[in-house]
């Protein structure tokens, strides 16, 4: 598909500076573009290499747009947001024409929707059912009664279990699981362990996307929620019972254990964990590698470490944790000192 420069302002609502009759085909950065091809300039250390770029057009920052530049110009007050919308205009789905294909397995009580597309290999048990405009590719497995809503892109390998409810435009990427069983066992006099049926499900709600090897375990009663927005990186552990608010977003290979609940818009780092049982206030910031030990009550509140810490505290703790040996050297020497003195 291609689009001219002036058509792909328009939609973005950027202001354009230069020629909009050139046609893009496609995106690319700064240093790969060519010619029929649109770049972005979003920082300051990238201004030397925009001028060497091989793109036909350059979306930039607004505070950009009174740059000499000798391609076409869409200045936009958010780049990365702009590019998202440009990105989506070439974001190719060739393959994936509406229809079952044939070899596929539906189950006969299943419902797919004529707009929708159903890979090879896949497998839609009993009950499900599939809005329109979703994309399911291949190698698939939606066990029983399971929902999906409409313009849902499934990728390969992802697995979903029973009663999973997911919303309208969301994605799961390659080998997510939704809806295993959580981790519940009942600890017994013998000191084996009895295992605790789990019979809930999961709920996902509108525009959530999920990372690849994600894990979303299932309720032990009730339901494991993501609520509207939420962004979960690659490789991240979600509990059982487990619930996130709207519009949170979580980096690769963290771990929240069961029944903890996230609240709105609170962003969390990679490898943090966070421990079960535990409420977390909306906006809460959660740094790379912490441990959550405790709720919070504040909205905004900044944590870091393991145990995690008031961010703020951490660092002054760090600025002197880092300096033990040193400081311990110096304690011994006054100490010998002081006994010198004494003596």
């Amino acid at each position: 598909m291609t689009y001219t420069v002036g058509t792909i302002a328009e939609m973005i609502g950027g202001s354009l500076t230069g020629d909009s009759s050139i046609e893009i085909s496609g995106a690319a950065g700064l240093d790969q573009a060519s010619s029929g091809e649109i770049t972005f300039l979003s920082s300051d250390k990238y201004i030397e290499e925009s001028k060497r770029t091989g793109a036909s057009a350059i979306l930039v920052h607004e505070k950009y747009a009174d740059k000499p530049f000798t391609i076409p110009t869409i200045s936009v007050g958010n780049v990365y947001s702009a590019l998202a919308e440009i990105l989506t205009l070439f974001d190719s789905a060739e393959g994936r024409e509406p229809g079952v294909h044939s070899m596929a397995f539906c189950a006969p009580s299943a419902k797919v929707a004529a707009t929708a597309h159903i890979g090879p290999f896949c497998v839609l048990s009993e009950g499900v059912e599939i809005g329109e405009g979703t994309h399911i590719l291949g190698h698939v497995h939606i066990s029983k009664d399971v929902k999906i809503g409409e313009n849902c892109l499934i990728y390969p390998g992802v697995k979903i279990y029973k009663d999973t409810v997911i919303g309208n435009q969301c994605i799961l990427h390659s080998n997510v699981i939704v809806g295993s069983d959580g981790f519940g066992f009942a600890p017994q006099k013998d000191g084996s362990f009895v295992k605790i049926p789990q019979i809930g499900h999961v709920i996902i709600e509108d525009q959530v996307e999920i990372g690849a090897n994600t894990v979303i375990d299932r309720a032990t009663m009730g339901a494991t929620l993501l609520k509207k927005g939420v962004k979960l990186d690659n490789l991240i552990q979600v509990a059982h019972n487990v619930e996130i608010g709207e519009n949170t977003v979580i980096a690769a290979q963290a771990g929240i254990a069961g029944s903890t609940k996230l609240g709105a818009h609170c962003q969390v780092g990679g490898q943090a964990g966070i421990v079960g049982h535990l409420t977390l206030a909306d906006r809460t910031l959660i740094q790379a590698q912490s441990g959550v030990t405790r709720s919070t009550r504040e909205p905004g509140t900044k944590l870091y470490g393991s145990p995690a810490l008031d961010y703020s505290n951490y660092l002054k703790s760090y600025a002197v944790f880092k300096n033990l040996n040193d400081l311990q050297s110096r304690i011994k020497e006054l100490e010998k000192a002081l006994s010198e003195l004494k003596s």
